[in-house]
């Protein structure tokens, strides 16, 4: 029976198990052998990222092919407007080719945890916060579509990944859960 760990990535630190600094990898939180990311969320990202031990489950959950959808969380910096969502629902033209259409839509500001170090706050510059959905995982997709329309990732948390969710997951631990 393959393990399944449902793990909080906090920002800063690394979806591997080995670095420069080993207390920004996974090794400082995730103790269990033998089990390997499913999937990567960059280092200055937060939130819900899968492990396991089982290389079918690795494919079916990572694989370009499979189109996972995958959730996100993002502040942007200005109030985001309805060209912009539309944008992204429609696409949005990056350096490497266009992306597919997302599920997009401006939300109220989610019951997170602190972020360590804060977000950089500007007096005269307002935030706002989307829901983005995506089934795609090109580098650092999700920024780089804000920054495409004019607003620009201030924070990026992942809440979802197919039917596995974050919930109640705080920063830096993890749920395990077993596979047939």
């Amino acid at each position: 029976m393959a393990q399944l760990i449902l793990f909080n990535k906090p920002f800063g630190v690394l979806s591997q198990f080995s670095g420069d600094d080993p207390d920004k990898t996974l090794a400082s939180f995730i103790k269990i052998k033998d089990v390997y990311p499913a999937g990567r969320l960059d280092k200055d990202s937060e939130g819900l990222l899968l492990l396991t031990d089982s290389g079918k489950v690795q494919h079916t959950i990572s694989h370009p092919d499979r189109k996972m959808m995958k959730t996100y969380w993002v502040q942007v910096e200005g109030s985001i407007d309805e060209d912009a969502i539309n944008l992204l629902r429609c696409g949005v033209l990056l350096k490497d080719g266009m992306t597919k259409p997302a599920l997009a839509k401006e939300i109220k500001q989610p019951p997170l945890w602190p972020r360590n170090p804060p977000v950089r706050v500007r007096k005269n510059i307002p935030t706002s916060w989307i829901e983005l959905c995506i089934a795609e995982g090109k580098n650092r997709q999700v920024r780089r579509m804000t920054a495409a329309t004019g607003f620009p990732t201030l924070r990026l948390v992942r809440q979802q990944i197919g039917q596995w969710k974050l919930d109640d997951l705080k920063p830096g631990m993890m749920r395990l859960v077993s596979m047939d």
